[in-house]
């Protein structure tokens, strides 16, 4: 199929090619009518297709996995010259699993456009599992391929109009309470050893696990997604950069079956080994936050602020554990405001789950430089539970100008600290005594006053409108 270049004017004319879904990507053009929709990205795209050209069948019904496919291979051509834009249009498009192969690259769903993940395991390609985990999360050995994968890919959109990914997440969730997988379940989107990422203003649905997975990625950009499971689905974080380098991530709306967020480097000697920490992380408003518990590549400079969490077990979650390995430092989080919680703060260094019985049990993680500031909670149950690891405590915690108001049957008590070291300011209820307050000593914790450049990543607008050739 060819795929014709558009035309600068005012705006990016889209041009689609027609054809069928075949080996040739050479075709006859024909006309497609389409609305005009406009989308901001890294860059636009000077090549367009519908999936519709590639043989796609949106009655929720059709299989469209080699439509998709198809598709990523015939718009690779054009990774050199001017990159290609692939549009869903409205319609349920039923796929399992396929792979972006070409860099400079958007995938674009409208809004009524909907992905439907297929529920039939044997239509998902195993993968290999992680070097930085050693296996699967959820069984030994491989793992299913993501709905959306790709790897070694630069400059790569994937967003809409709210477009949505349901990944009909409940029958994986059957099967894996019921120990009926022979490999660990896919993940919405993953993206492996890529740079210039950016996800977008998309719904994410039921995810059979994670929902998005940047993992061993430089300069990602999160923002705008919507991602719903029931709190009852197992393992079904939102958000989880793993190992990556100059990550944003915000304005999102996520609730879930686990962490809203949860920042990841790898997993005991396999993470160790790998070494690649995730670095450099911004992440503004949105929900609850998790570090780890898989850290053992290592995680630092996290700066969260504008972070709304309710109705969770804790605002912020340090996890991790002997044999782990690895750090947690330079985090700094300001801004923040709870509702209805089991705990303000949470660190815990027993946090247990290995991969397999090789792990080294000389290798303590290392936690310091945690600072929390300006931060407003109410009906938590309890202030902070708090636990290091003995004869290797929990270092350098600041927390100031924190206020949290009880619950009514709130534990007696507040702060259960132990193998922590640090100093508070402005904190009420009263911190535990392995917190100090520092009175006017201190005035509030550290935030950077530095820029990160994923910060400075500027989008451009880019429009399409329909065109008859």
């Amino acid at each position: 199929m060819e795929v014709t270049a558009a035309v600068w004017v005012c705006l990016l004319a889209l041009v689609i090619a027609g054809g069928s879904s075949s080996s040739s990507v050479e075709a006859r053009k024909k006309s497609l009518k389409l609305d005009s929709f406009e989308f901001t990205g890294r860059d636009c795209r000077a090549n367009v297709a519908s999936i519709t050209d590639f043989g796609g069948v949106g009655d929720g019904n059709t299989s469209n996995t080699k439509a998709f496919q198809a598709a990523m291979d015939s718009l690779a051509k054009y990774s050199a010259e001017g990159g290609s834009l692939l549009y869903i249009p409205p319609g349920r498009w039923l796929t399992s699993s396929f792979n972006i192969t070409s860099s400079h690259f958007t995938l674009y769903l409208d809004q009524d456009a909907v992905l439907l993940a297929a529920q039939d395991e044997n239509e998902w390609p195993v993968i290999e599992p992680l070097p930085s985990y050693g296996r699967g999360r959820d069984a030994d050995g491989g793992r299913y391929s993501s709905l959306i994968f790709g790897t070694n890919l630069t400059d790569v959109v994937i967003t809409g109009a709210n477009g949505t990914l349901d990944g009909q997440g409940e029958l994986w969730w059957k099967k894996y309470r019921a120990g009926q997988l022979n490999y660990t379940r896919p993940y919405l989107i993953e993206l492996m050893y890529s740079s210039e990422i950016q996800i977008s203003n998309l719904t994410l649905l039921n995810s059979p696990s994670w929902n998005v997975h940047p993992v061993y990625c430089t300069n990602t950009l999160v923002k705008g997604l919507t991602i719903l499971a029931p709190v009852t689905s197992a393992n079904t974080d939102g958000i989880n950069p793993d190992s990556c380098t100059n990550t944003r991530i915000e304005d999102c709306f996520i609730v879930s079956g686990d962490d809203c967020v949860a920042v990841k480097s790898g997993w005991d000697e396999y993470g160790i080994a790998y070494g690649m920490p995730t670095k450099h992380l911004v992440i503004r408003r949105l929900a609850a936050i998790a570090l780890g518990s898989e850290m053992s590549g290592g995680i630092e400079d996290v700066r969260a602020e504008d972070i709304t969490a309710i109705n969770t077990e804790s605002g912020v979650r340090i996890k991790t554990a002997v044999g782990r390995g690895g750090y947690v430092k330079d985090i700094y989080v300001r801004r923040f405001t709870m509702k209805t919680m089991k705990w303000a703060f949470w660190m815990t260094g027993n946090y247990g789950s290995h991969p397999d019985n090789n792990y080294d049990p000389n290798a303590i993680p290392v936690v310091e430089n945690i600072n929390y500031r300006d931060m407003v909670a109410e009906n938590v149950s309890m202030a902070a539970k708090l636990e290091g690891i003995g004869g290797d405590p929990f270092t350098g915690i600041c927390i100031s100008n924190v206020t949290i108001g009880l619950a009514e049957k709130a534990k007696k008590l507040q702060w259960n600290c132990t193998d922590i070291a640090g100093v508070t300011s402005s904190v009420t209820p009263q911190p535990c005594d392995l917190l100090p307050d520092q009175g006017e000593k201190q005035t509030s914790c550290n935030f950077p006053d530095d820029t990160l450049a994923i910060e400075e990543v500027e989008a451009h607008a880019c429009s399409y409108s329909k065109r008859y050739l």
